[in-house]
């Protein structure tokens, strides 16, 4: 039986005496901090298998205490003398996956989840395969086979790693709360992404003329949508949830809050004068309909009388907010001879936007940190990964190296003449 203490940065479980861990965490300092979580090892009397598991949940103070964690070895100790048998049946050697994931979709803190409606998605997805089996008889070999099935289906890499990630998100969280052990959430961390790093990063990037032609064929209340793209880098999600408290037409900026962003973190985007005039040009409702009560009154109201806070979407289609453009894009791609799909070999989506808005601010100079403020890449690899290098750039180099190369040559010669 040891008590071992979790490095807080690669989360390696290890001896409790050790100062620094392998990957450079000084321990010491971090226990001070009380950021060390500790476990517990010791044989389950009667059936020699090993059992590992953590002091408290990860929430509770107890965890990271080492005081607490001797109570507890002390308090496992007794019980190993006094009966034959540590644990009571653990909830998931009773409980399938499709009664684990009913309770997790019923957090409070779930279902605040931005993402929500997809994780659901990707649950149920998930459940179609396994809902039926017992949690903790769930093994590695079992969501290779899922992978393998959903592949053979049709589905994208990408797609089947998200369905995956979201029944390790469950796990983790089932853990944390004493639902699972560390067997079933090794099962979950074993199993590899079907994704490959980096394949699928896209470079595609919408030339200014390409983008004027898909805009003339677009149906007009679409034509926004892709400026509003065009020209801010904005994510399809967040352009097509913008409602107009959140755009400040006096100061040209689009104020995103941290509610409205992928990463959870506010946002402001300046507006060009083109995207300026496109906006102003754009009808706003005359009604709004309560998202609660589905009542609709004047687009004046702040407030339901339900009193649901109402809100004025940007884009609308026939009154209500658009929720999809994908069917007006491909014909209108179509009609402008662009090739439409993210399959397709020189293929265009929307998310292309992205890069192309990265692109073209580099190339203007902009510098990399205000590209990043405005685009919410929080990391160096994201924006690279945003940004295209095309072969203009390849020959600006190329003409900057050898302008150097020249002006090298010239101060060599007036060296050796004196000069």
């Amino acid at each position: 039986m040891a008590i071992l203490a979790e490095c807080p940065q690669c989360h390696k479980k290890q001896s409790v005496r050790n100062k620094v861990c392998n990957c450079g965490k000084d321990l010491d300092k971090a226990k001070r901090a009380q950021k060390v979580r500790y476990w517990i090892d010791y044989i389950v009397p009667g059936t020699g298998k090993a059992k590992r598991e953590p002091v408290a949940g990860a929430e509770d103070p107890k965890a990271y205490s080492i005081e607490e964690a001797r109570a507890a070895e002390g308090k496992r100790k007794a019980q190993k003398v006094e009966t034959p048998r540590v644990l009571q049946r653990a909830p998931e050697e009773k409980m399938t996956f499709k009664e684990l994931a009913k309770w997790y979709l019923g957090q409070e803190k779930v279902k605040a989840l931005r993402y929500f409606p997809t994780l659901t998605i990707n649950l149920n997805s998930f459940n179609q395969e396994l809902g039926d089996t017992i949690v903790g008889q769930i093994k590695p070999a079992d969501l290779e086979n899922y992978q393998a099935k959903r592949k053979r289906e049709g589905q994208a890499d990408a797609y089947v790693d998200r369905q995956i990630e979201a029944a390790r998100a469950m796990i983790n969280k089932a853990f944390d709360n004493d639902m699972v052990t560390g067997e079933t959430v090794k099962v979950f961390r074993r199993v590899r992404k079907m994704l490959k790093r980096g394949s699928n990063a896209r470079d595609r990037i919408l030339s200014t003329e390409e983008f004027k032609s898909l805009f003339d064929h677009l149906p007009g209340h679409t034509k926004s949508i892709l400026a509003t793209g065009f020209y801010t880098g904005m994510r399809r999600g967040e352009i097509l949830s913008l409602t107009w408290d959140k755009v400040d037409m006096e100061k040209r900026l689009i104020k995103l809050e941290a509610k409205d962003t992928k990463d959870n973190e506010p946002r402001t985007i300046p507006i060009l004068p083109e995207l300026y005039e496109i906006l102003k040009s754009t009808p706003k409702a005359i009604h709004v309909e309560c998202p609660k009560c589905q009542k609709k009154q004047p687009a004046r109201n702040k407030t339901c009388e339900c009193g649901t806070e109402l809100h004025l979407h940007v884009f609308l289609y026939r009154g209500k907010p658009v929720d999809s453009i994908k069917t007006g894009l491909i014909k209108a791609c179509t009609d402008a001879k662009i090739t439409y799909g993210r399959f397709v070999k020189d293929g265009f989506v929307f998310h292309d936007l992205r890069h192309t808005f990265n692109t073209y601010m580099r190339k203007a100079g902009v510098a990399q940190s205000v590209i990043m403020k405005i685009t919410g890449h929080s990391t160096d690899e994201m924006f690279r990964r945003y940004d295209s290098i095309d072969a203009d750039d390849a020959h600006q180099a190329i003409d900057q190296y050898g302008a150097f190369l020249r002006n090298l040559d010239q101060t060599l010669d007036q060296e050796e003449n004196g000069q």
